[in-house]
């Protein structure tokens, strides 16, 4: 997704939530976080596929606009040596949706949506289903884009050491094997399951 997509999105929310945003300063911050050089894989390309599932995704979508911002602002805070990135992420996205003049509870339903992106519960209601599966697209991806996402992934942790690393990963990735189903959503279940649990698969048992 070229710069201009990006923008297109970005004004598109906004729109969807009745809100016409003056200025470039957040979409520039966003954007420059997703730029960060400790990321590899929670990166603009990262946040670009996203988007692109949910523009095939969005008559789905109760409140579009508001899932839309919630990914914009999924990962908009990605500290490696920190536990809170998500409620940090969820609280700038409240704090800049209400700035906006968005109404309060369209800006509290946007951070929990954000927060159903640590995937430590089953997400509850339609939009949280679909941001979630959203977020885990790459795991159905074609097999090249998975094996880059899994490269990817390793050098955002580099630092650690393989013999603690690999089975940390095989056990994340074994997780989310086992979950029947992996998507909550009907058409992206149809799309993604199949080839999602032989990525999977091929990534625990090398």
């Amino acid at each position: 997704m070229e710069a201009q997509a990006l923008r297109a999105s970005w004004d598109g929310a906004w729109r969807d939530l009745g809100t016409k945003l003056t200025g470039d300063t957040l979409f520039d911050a966003l954007l420059a976080r997703y730029d960060e050089p400790q990321r590899a894989y929670h990166t603009r390309q990262h946040l670009a596929e996203c988007l692109l599932h949910f523009e095939r995704e969005r008559a789905h979508a109760e409140h579009p606009g508001e899932v839309a911002l919630a990914l914009w602002f999924h990962d908009a805070i990605y500290d490696l040596g920190r536990h809170d990135n998500e409620a940090r992420s969820a609280d700038w996205a409240r704090q800049a949706l209400l700035g906006a003049g968005v109404a309060p509870e369209a800006a509290e339903r946007v951070h929990a949506l954000v927060m159903a992106t640590r995937h430590d519960a089953v997400p509850e209601g339609n939009d949280a289903r679909l941001l979630v599966d959203i977020d885990l697209a790459i795991l159905g991806a074609p097999p090249e884009r998975f094996a880059e996402y899994e490269r990817q992934i390793r050098v955002e942790y580099a630092h650690i050491a393989p013999e603690v690393f690999e089975p940390r990963r095989r056990e994340i990735l074994s997780r989310f094997l086992a979950r029947d189903p992996l998507y909550l959503t009907a058409p992206m279940r149809a799309r993604l399951e199949s080839t999602a649990h032989l990525n999977l698969q091929r990534a625990v048992d090398p």
